[in-house]
């Protein structure tokens, strides 16, 4: 072969080389193409796959995956073609050269083809992405607000610690959101839209609680003071109330039979008792309240007051006897007249409309006149029953009102 001849050969070669170089530019540009969509398509992927959980973005998910398989194909086989071929050597045979031209080329076209597959299922994503990139928006804000109110928690503490309150179940109660802003902070990527604005409302929602509470404790401590200043002041009372039982009880015993007083004779004991009580559980929320345990402080005063209102009715109940014992010893006409009014009042509404009552109500309503003449013909003696006379007029006069409630549930219903 000639000098020429071989130059002629020589230039083939190397335009073939250039070619073959050209296709694995070509062929890069479109990899790299390629490699910066679907990374900016998992972007999109991971936003939708955040934000939502309906059967649409898990297709878009799983459709995300199956075109990462065909990706990693057409990639394998870029690769592939590019180390099979190395175009820089010296004695580069031309028809290696055109063969990896062709190889080139074609995985150029693959991954031109496999880009415009990623580009069209990017464009079917947009609804589900704007949707995505909505439910987000509301990620930022709600966080924030929840920071905020943790702080503000937070400061609210501090402050009513410097006055000299520990307040440690705020302390406490703050203390337990920390891993909830852990997780708060890990963002929706990891748990989800849903789930981590519930989680930011949830925290600043105890959080302001917490600095609700902490604002107040000074405002309580006062006022559980007047509570306590308040009981002290009532259990005096009562213990000089409670003294005076036993004149009561001897005036009762002097004037009037034992059945009329009997039932009274535990009085001062257990009104005495439950005063003692009632101081020892007052001496207990006094503590409680200086050493700031609040919850214990105020269920103790609450058990103080249900005490007192024992003494103060049992107490109540012995003077009411004498009182009502008293007056009707004087005149016990007035309870028999009352009681004669009423059961009058019942026969008018027993004749109204009629000529003869129904027998259902003229029986109880004679049986209640029977009544009244024997507790009157009871108070005759020495020593008369006047508890028992009382007792039984109330009886008559709960017995006419049941009569007259049926008469005009009837009435009603006819």
């Amino acid at each position: 072969m000639t000098t020429a001849s071989r130059r002629w050969f020589g230039g083939r070669d190397e335009s073939r080389r250039a070619e073959a170089q050209a296709a694995k530019d070509a062929a890069a540009a479109a990899f790299y193409a390629l490699d910066t969509a679907q990374r900016d398509l998992r972007i999109s992927i991971e936003t939708i796959t955040a934000a939502d959980g309906s059967p649409a973005g898990r297709r878009a998910v799983e459709g995300f995956a199956e075109l990462g398989r065909r990706i990693d194909e057409v990639s394998q086989v870029y690769i592939e073609a590019v180390d099979a071929h190395d175009l820089d050597r010296d004695d580069l045979d031309g028809a290696v050269a055109a063969r990896a031209k062709r190889e080139l080329e074609r995985a150029r076209d693959e991954l031109v083809r496999v880009k415009g597959e990623l580009e069209r299922f990017d464009q079917g994503l947009r609804p589900l992405l704007d949707n995505a990139e909505s439910q987000l928006a509301r990620v930022a804000p709600a966080r924030e607000r929840a920071k905020a109110s943790l702080l503000a928690a937070a400061n609210a503490l501090d402050a009513v610690r410097a006055s000299g309150m520990r307040a440690d179940d705020l302390a406490a109660r703050l203390a337990a959101l920390g891993p909830e802003l852990t997780m708060l902070n890990q963002g929706a990527a990891q748990h989800g839209v849903p789930a981590t604005v519930q989680r930011a409302d949830r925290i600043l929602r105890d959080a302001e609680a917490v600095r609700v509470e902490a604002a107040r404790l000074p405002e309580l401590a006062a006022e559980m003071d007047r509570r306590l200043a308040s009981l002290r002041t009532r259990a005096q009372a009562l213990r000089n109330r409670a003294d005076r039982v036993d004149p009561v009880l001897s005036e009762l015993r002097r004037r009037f039979s034992a059945d009329c007083w009997q039932d009274l004779q535990h009085v001062p004991e257990q009104a005495l008792a439950s005063v003692r009580q009632a101081e020892e559980r007052l001496k207990e929320a006094g503590q409680a309240r200086h050493e700031q345990r609040w919850g214990d402080a105020s269920e103790l005063i609450a058990t103080v007051r249900e005490l007192f209102d024992t003494v103060d009715e049992a107490v109540s109940t012995a003077q009411d006897r004498l009182t009502r014992l008293e007056a009707v010893a004087k005149d016990p006409q007035a309870e028999v007249q009352r009681t004669r009014f009423a059961i009058r009042d019942a026969q008018r509404l027993a004749m109204d409309g009629r000529s003869v009552p129904d027998p259902r109500h003229a029986r109880p309503l004679d049986e209640a006149v029977a009544r009244v003449e024997r507790a009157l013909a009871g108070l005759e003696g020495r020593h008369p029953d006047y508890w028992h006379f009382l007792q039984e007029m109330e009886g008559v006069r709960a017995s006419v009102a049941g009569v007259v409630n049926d008469m005009r549930g009837r009435r009603g219903t006819g």
